[in-house]
């Protein structure tokens, strides 16, 4: 550094003014930006949903991040009868997914689970489901398929979890119009 620079900074020093401005810190990171909070992102977007295996379409579903990404909305829209929407999060102080589920009957079931070996798998009891109107627990394994689609695979158990038989299966097919 030349003499005369050296003198110009040792002078602005001396009367407390900064030769430079102090670079601004770096601005932290959105709160839910983790690799773990990215865990669900395949299941967003824009979807008709099939029965798995047949050109059947019984929804439409709209799914996207809210709350600054935070957050994970389903507006589920059936073909015939009511719809429903569902909150999805990672819960920063257990570490778990959970999911909130509110149908159009008003019924309210809530979900919990986690990532495993790449699927989403959440379970939870849901009110007078069972063939005999009785409560079942309902695991729902999320998978993303190699074309873009998402497979969800319902289960139902009587009996807390001991054995599983199948409840539902569909897969959300990107809406045609969405990818225009």
């Amino acid at each position: 550094m030349s003499h005369a620079f050296a003198s110009l900074l040792l002078a602005l020093q001396s009367v407390g003014a900064s030769p430079l401005p102090s670079p601004a810190p770096p601005s932290p990171p959105p709160a839910c930006a983790s690799a773990a909070h990215a865990g669900f992102d395949f299941w967003v977007g824009e979807w008709d949903v099939f029965a798995t295996g047949t050109s059947s379409k019984v929804a439409t579903s709209h799914i996207e991040r809210v709350a600054t990404g935070c957050a994970i909305r389903e507006t589920w829209m059936p073909l015939s009868g009511g719809g429903g929407t569902s909150i999805t999060l990672l819960n920063h102080r257990s570490g778990r997914w959970e999911q909130v589920w509110i149908g159009g009957d008003g019924k309210r079931v809530d979900f919990s689970g986690g990532v495993t070996g790449g699927a989403m798998i959440l379970a939870g009891y849901w009110d007078k489901v069972g063939p005999n109107g009785e409560d079942q627990l309902i695991r729902m394994t999320y998978t993303a398929l190699a074309d873009g689609s998402v497979r969800q695979f319902g289960e139902a158990s009587g009996d807390h979890g001991t054995t599983w038989q199948p409840s539902f299966d569909f897969t959300y097919r990107p809406t045609k119009d969405a990818s225009q």
